[in-house]
């Protein structure tokens, strides 16, 4: 709209009613704070109460102020948009005029070089989704179905824990001496006994590995770690890869700087003479007893006489010892009777 000869749009008037109504909130304020102390100090009641009214008077016009401004800063604009909408104005871009050039003609005419094609491109390569190894998985031994949906937080390496699993001294990059390394991580949605592995893995090669079905709870914190001889520390890039079955959740990084120490000694078994067990002689069973033999009968010599039966045991038998391991029994021949004589008449 023109106003005096100045154009102006929507949006610059309800922005100078809006300062209009401040400055009116402003001054309404202003005077009628000062009505109101001036009506105080008056000594006569009517004069008083006259300018009482008219500083409360302003006020009331300066809450009217405020609500209006309130207004043109909220609503009327689009009040106004309502029944006039914005029209997109063209704006005239003056088109230069190009003015004639001489045209230099070429004195010499240069010959196309040769363009050098490095031999070597630095394409980055591609860095492919982590494995399960067969061979790993050839060890699972859980037969609870894992949940896809389990969460992993990203590993914090350190080489120690406190009491709650929490890490001393996180990091990326180790020096030597290594001894201890934790890959710390918290988990939720987990089922209890299903399996989960560790890949330990030294410059994309698998270094170290564990696999077993899993003993925490559905969330919390746990971690992953290695112990070896600080020897195995060597110097490079490692990378540790958590598995849910055989479903991929999440790696990290970290770096050994350094020389290790030097392998421990193993122990040399030293042989040694084991005495051989010799035999002891052989016990020589008892000789078997050998029966006494019956007495014999030797007849009483006399001329009318009944012969009378005397006994006499005969000589006992003699064993010999012989000096070898085993005795030899010898036995003497058995006394045979004499015959009896018969009485003469």
């Amino acid at each position: 709209m023109n106003l005096t000869g100045i154009e102006l749009d929507i949006h610059t008037g309800v922005r100078t009613a809006l300062v209009i109504a401040l400055i009116a909130l402003i001054l309404s304020v202003w005077f009628g704070v000062l009505s109101i102390r001036k009506a105080r100090r008056l000594p006569f009641f009517r004069m008083r109460r006259v300018t009482m009214l008219r500083g409360w008077r302003l006020l009331g016009w300066a809450v009217i102020w405020a609500i209006l401004a309130l207004l043109l800063n909220s609503k009327v604009e689009p009040f106004i948009y309502g029944f006039y909408p914005p029209t997109v104005t063209a704006t005239l871009t003056r088109t230069p005029t190009l003015s004639p050039t001489i045209s230099l003609t070429p004195t010499l005419t240069l010959s196309p070089t040769i363009t050098l094609t490095p031999a070597v491109s630095n394409t980055p390569t591609v860095t492919s989704t982590p494995f399960m190894p067969l061979a790993v998985e050839t060890l699972f031994q859980s037969t609870i179905t894992p949940n896809a949906d389990a969460i992993f937080s990203e590993l914090t390496f350190t080489d120690g824990l406190d009491s709650m699993y929490r890490p001393l001294k996180p990091g990326k990059n180790f020096s030597h001496p290594i001894d201890h390394i934790y890959a710390v991580f918290s988990y939720d949605k987990m089922v209890v006994g299903s399996q989960w592995t560790a890949l330990w893995l030294r410059d994309n090669e698998l270094i170290h590995y564990e696999t077993i079905p899993w003993n925490g709870g559905s969330g919390g914190l746990g971690y992953t770690d290695w112990q070896p001889d600080p020897s195995a520390w060597l110097p490079g890039d490692y990378e540790v890869q958590l598995f849910v079955g055989a479903i991929f959740k999440v790696a990290g990084l970290f770096t050994i700087e350094g020389e290790p120490p030097t392998p421990r000694p193993s122990p040399t078994a030293t042989a040694s003479l084991t005495p051989t067990r010799t035999s002891t002689a052989t016990r020589t069973p008892r000789p078997t007893p050998t029966p006494r033999p019956s007495p014999t009968i030797r007849p009483t010599q006399g001329p009318y006489q009944s012969p009378t039966p005397t006994t006499k045991p005969t000589a006992y038998p003699t064993l010999t010892r012989t000096a070898t391991p085993t005795a030899t029994l010898t036995r003497t021949p058995t006394l045979t009777a004499t015959p009896t004589p018969t009485a003469a008449p």
